[in-house]
């Protein structure tokens, strides 16, 4: 029994085989200098090094010359297989512990230690193909922050023997390849399971696959996809069975989720809501701006006390949509990057539900946008009187460029970030006046900044009155519980007065001289533009 069960081990260890799927990845292979068969981008430099190596006669010493790990990638493509598995393996030796090497296999993986220094260490990762095709492998590499070399800003580390190698086995087995999802939007009606099997003759008699569904009877002898009836709010247990001549050989469980809809009034009640959670927004909201400079199809939208971020990078919204319209019925699901709410749409809107709003910007101070900046994210805000850095006065805005507003007079800041490269904000010249900033709210990690679109939404804040920061119109009853109100001012000439619900439609255009009529208007909060003599205030207006 002993001597059986000891052969049994020793024909299993010896039915694994592994086969090198990486070109030059042991790094001998250089053509006048450049390492073959590999791509490297501008913020490294890589060079044949013949010294310090792990194995073989080279390896390639990489100077990472930048903090902007985006320009670093080291990639080679490489061709998988649905069910296989391969062993991922790279040498690293760090020469100082300014940055380190992050291993990249279809997705980044496990990272260097940056501390173990003028030593060769091993970063491993176990890959699993679920889908036959290419993929890409390498590396990234990232600075360390608190220890980056000031002086020439660069950091090496030399890197040898990387090796992409395929688990081979003899032993019947089955893998499960899709979904690949552990939950679904709601309105999903079915999901597919596909599975691969490995070792096996499923044409032979007593070689079969079954498939269990919850506490559903199995059914026998299925083929992939094997396609699963689902509804809004069902949970999903899948067992994937493997027989090879009449026996069990081996087993897959895979679960999955369908999501149902919370259903919410308010924007507000939807940031509330549940990172990865569904949600039906039913009040409307309106579009402030949509954006145009990317493949992600974002608009922002808002309501009368919050906004959010729409993320649709599949285009699921296909209704013509624009800036000022309404959309009633926005169902999706709640994401964050960055920081940043967004809502995900999960279904399209058969059009707009109201059309020609306008969004009016929120008055709010650098102080204010820095320490509760949450409160106007995604929302179209002004941010009054503060100015840009002495260092950028004079300069052209640059499309992806942080530019700091200090308040004036004080020493509060926060980010001007030019965020839209299409529109004709790019290129023009950055003032040394006092400014005002028209923009969207936004949110980098904690950080709160505005993204100002046009060139018009840098405002010469001398030259704009706004509402906080001047006493030129006054305003009353206000509240107000009668059909008018008062509207005064020093020279008490023609105002042009334009009146916002909270959800910023407008609800009256007109011009008066000092008498306002609001006997039209329902209880509520309003906002009020008043322009006279070529100076503008905003002003909040209750009506009871």
């Amino acid at each position: 029994m002993t001597k059986n069960y000891l052969l049994l081990i020793a024909l299993l260890i010896s039915s694994l085989s592994f086969g090198q799927i990486v070109t030059n990845g042991d790094f001998e292979s250089w053509t006048g200098g450049v390492l073959d068969t590999w791509t490297s981008e501008t913020g490294t430099t890589v060079e044949q090094e013949t010294t310090i190596v792990n194995g073989g006669a080279n390896a390639a010493k990489f100077t990472v010359t930048t903090q902007s790990q985006g320009s670093t990638d080291f990639r080679q493509t490489v061709n998988v297989e649905a069910g296989k598995t391969y062993d991922v393996s790279v040498w690293v030796y760090q020469a100082d512990n300014a940055a380190r090497a992050r291993l990249f296999v279809d997705g980044y993986q496990g990272y260097s230690d940056p501390d173990n220094l003028n030593a060769w260490q091993e970063v491993t990762y176990e890959y699993s193909a679920t889908a036959t095709g290419t993929i890409d492998i390498g590396l990234r590499f990232y600075d360390i922050s608190s220890n980056w070399a000031a002086a020439g800003n660069m950091s090496v580390i030399y890197i040898d023997d990387y090796s992409v190698t395929e688990q081979v086995t003899t032993v019947p087995s089955v893998t499960i390849t899709a979904p690949t999802a552990s939950s679904f939007a709601p309105g999903t009606t079915s999901v597919d399971v596909e599975y691969v099997t490995q070792n096996v003759n499923l044409v032979m008699p007593g070689s079969f696959v079954n498939v269990t569904v919850n506490m559903n009877p199995t059914d026998t002898d299925v083929s992939s996809p094997y396609t699963i009836p689902t509804m809004n709010g069902g949970m999903y247990d899948v067992t994937v069975e493997l027989y090879d001549n009449n026996m069990l050989v081996d087993t897959k469980m895979i679960s999955f989720s369908i999501g149902s809809e919370t259903q919410v009034a308010s924007i507000t009640e939807l940031r509330a809501g549940t990172v990865g959670d569904y949600y039906e927004l039913t009040g409307e909201a309106i579009i402030s701006y949509i954006v145009t400079d990317g493949t992600r199809n974002q608009k922002y939208i808002q309501d009368g006390a919050a906004g959010i971020l729409i993320d649709d990078t599949a285009g699921t919204l296909s209704a013509p949509l624009n800036i000022g319209d309404g959309i009633i019925g926005l169902k999706g699901q709640l994401s964050q990057f960055s920081g940043v709410l967004q809502f995900v749409p999960s279904e399209n809107v058969p059009g707009a539900s109201s059309t020609g709003n306008t969004v009016s910007p929120i008055d709010v101070t650098v102080t204010e946008l820095a320490t509760n900046g949450e409160t106007y994210e995604s929302r179209l805000i002004r941010l009054i009187d503060g100015t840009f850095d002495a260092g950028d006065v004079g300069t052209m805005f640059t499309d992806n460029t942080n530019y700091t507003i200090t308040t004036v007079g004080g020493t509060d800041t926060t980010v001007c970030r030019v965020a839209f490269g299409d529109e004709d904000l790019i290129g023009t010249t950055i003032p040394g006046t006092h400014v005002n900033i028209i923009g969207l709210g936004g949110e980098f990690n904690g950080t709160y900044q505005v993204f100002p679109r046009y060139a018009s939404d840098i405002e010469d804040a001398l030259s704009t009155e706004e509402f906080g920061t001047t006493t030129t119109f006054s305003m009353y009853p206000n509240p107000a519980n009668g059909t008018t109100v008062t509207i005064a001012s020093a020279t008490n000439s023609t105002k042009e007065v334009k009146v916002y619900s909270i959800i910023g439609k407008q609800v009256i255009n007109t011009k008066i001289t000092n008498t306002l009529n609001i006997a039209d208007l329902q209880s509520g909060i309003y906002v009020v533009q008043i322009t006279e003599n070529g100076k503008s205030a905003t002003k909040k207006l209750v009506i009871k």
